[in-house]
């Protein structure tokens, strides 16, 4: 098996930055190339789990790099969100209803939605890598 290397990002801890988030993983979707759905799906999953690490990770600390890494896979594409925020167990997360109202929360609802695997698992130096699996055929060519 061919390990293919990653495409990756590091951006200071600045919800402003966030459309780059989207663009740079819109472009390596594009690239390898996932179909429009699929790419739609990992953009606003990437952009939900960055949001994630700013306003909660790194909060009150924009200076913190946050890094995201691509990966593209034979069926799919393959993303980690590194921080360095305290570590966070995502089984500690209720699955939430859908119909349920309420104000916020719904971040990694529409990860576990969007992408196929999801994951979380603290780093031995501190912080934490969010992996998301989105499974799909890719254009080649």
């Amino acid at each position: 098996m061919t390990v293919t290397p990653a495409f990756a990002l590091s951006l200071p801890s600045e919800l402003r930055h966030l459309p780059m988030a989207r663009r740079f993983v819109e472009s390596v979707c594009q690239a390898g190339g996932l179909d429009q759905a699929a790419t739609n799906a990992v953009v606003l999953a990437v952009n939900e789990a960055t949001g994630n690490v700013i306003r909660h990770a790194h909060r009150d600390r924009p200076t913190t790099p946050l890094h995201i890494e691509c990966r593209l896979l034979a069926d799919g594409i393959d993303v980690r969100i590194i921080d360095e925020g305290p570590p966070f167990d995502l089984n500690t997360v209720p699955h939430l209803d859908p119909g349920e109202v309420r104000v916020g929360g719904r971040g990694i609802f529409l990860m576990r939605q969007l992408m196929d695997e999801l994951s979380s698992q603290p780093r031995p130096q501190g912080g934490n890598i969010l992996r998301m699996v989105k499974r799909c055929p890719r254009k080649l060519g």
